[in-house]
């Protein structure tokens, strides 16, 4: 079985898009997404590039805005 590995994605201008893990090049477990003025925009988990958990949504202050259940 293949271990999964970290994986970055980039704005344009270099800074971190969004940040989780790779497995069999699919998006695996807690992932996080920034602004381009690195604020945290939305966080939430996969399984094998299928959203499942509660995915949270935050505002430009940090705090959570709107939670998304997508199940197991």
């Amino acid at each position: 079985m293949t271990e999964p590995t970290p994986y970055q994605e980039l704005h344009k201008d270099g800074s971190v898009r969004g940040r989780g893990h790779m497995l069999d090049d699919e998006m695996d477990g807690y992932w996080e997404w920034f602004r381009l003025d690195g604020t945290l925009m939305r966080s939430g988990s996969f399984d094998r590039g299928r959203r499942i958990g509660v995915w949270t949504t935050y505002d430009r202050s940090g705090a959570p805005h709107k939670e998304t259940d997508f199940g197991q």
